[in-house]
């Protein structure tokens, strides 16, 4: 199994950055399962 584990999301930049670049990087990394620390999203 394959974890891909995205360090901390920070307000609106990281969120669009996230939603742009996670497909990418889960099919770049043929990830089976994503995580990722958005404690600083808001």
């Amino acid at each position: 199994m394959r974890i891909l584990f995205i360090g901390d999301i920070v307000g609106k930049p990281g969120r669009e950055a996230v939603e742009i670049l996670l497909p990418k990087l889960k099919k770049k990394y043929k990830a089976d399962l994503s995580i990722a620390n958005a404690e600083n999203v808001a």
